[in-house]
């Protein structure tokens, strides 16, 4: 059972809300990443250390993917500008820097987004609200620099990335971490944050790796306390009125079926919570 089927089954979606990518062009790509790995990825030249560090074996299917998800990340970041919120059941591949992946990111489809979007005027100050429990290490050292791009993680402390570049607001929880806890801290942060920065647009990538079942997590939220977590994120940016995309990033559940359900409760509450 895959993520499309069981939004659609739970009629959590409905077959008029999707909309399949194109590959994104290259001169988008061009806006984040250089010409050598884009190219590199592409043509599948990449040596065999920078598929070591991408983690995954090039291959021509790889390639068209996760160009589609680039494209699929874009498209969901202007239909939320349009429509108030919209979501790729892909994306989130927050450790891919500049010139090369990892991590098993081959694109850092949000970055690349963001770019587009502020090349093109549709928006100039973008909020990362990144709850993977791995540091968003390729986003923030994109926007390091950038004051228009607000950067925030909430990770585990001693997971990967073990060399974690400051993004704008970086909380690093330690192993174990429970719901209340892990819920108040997301909960002041985001306090914070709206506080000082009234964003144009909001992405929230929101991994499920920190479910206590998670292979690599390390944290501690019972399923319950991810469906509060993903409540507490859409609606405090509901409630700024600043439009949404969700994207998936990660998650190793102990089965398939598991792994769905999880990725489903940000769509569950976004229809829940939507404009």
């Amino acid at each position: 059972m895959g993520l499309h089927r069981y939004l659609l089954e739970q009629e959590i979606i409905h077959p008029s809300d999707i909309m399949e990518p194109s590959m994104v062009d290259m001169a988008n790509l061009l806006t984040v990443h250089t010409n050598r790995y884009s190219s590199g990825i592409m043509g599948g030249t990449l040596n065999r250390k920078e598929e070591r560090r991408l983690g995954l074996p090039w291959s021509e299917r790889l390639a068209i993917r996760s160009r589609l998800a680039v494209q699929g990340t874009i498209n969901v970041a202007l239909m939320a500008l349009q429509d108030g919120i919209a979501g790729n059941i892909a994306g989130g591949t927050h450790h891919a820097m500049p010139d090369y992946g990892e991590g098993f990111c081959v694109f850092n489809d949000v970055a690349v987004a963001i770019k587009v979007l502020q090349q093109a005027m549709w928006a100039s100050k973008i909020l990362v609200v990144d709850c993977d429990v791995h540091q968003g290490n390729g986003t923030a050292e994109i926007f390091k620099n950038n004051k228009d791009v607000f950067t925030f993680s909430l990770h585990g402390a001693k997971n990967y990335p073990f060399k974690k570049p400051p993004s704008t607001l970086d909380i690093g929880l330690p192993d174990k971490t429970g719901d209340e806890r892990y819920l108040k801290i997301l909960g002041d942060a985001l306090d914070d944050i709206f506080s000082r920065f009234q964003p144009d647009l909001v992405f929230y990538l929101g991994g499920i790796d920190p479910l206590e079942s998670d292979y690599f997590g390390r944290l501690s939220l019972s399923l319950e306390g991810l469906k509060q977590r993903d409540r507490l994120v859409i609606g405090k940016v509901v409630e700024e009125n600043a439009p949404l995309v969700l994207l998936l990033s990660g998650g190793y559940a102990p089965t398939l079926k598991e792994t769905v359900v999880a990725h489903a409760s940000m769509y569950q509450a976004a229809g829940e919570l939507a404009y």
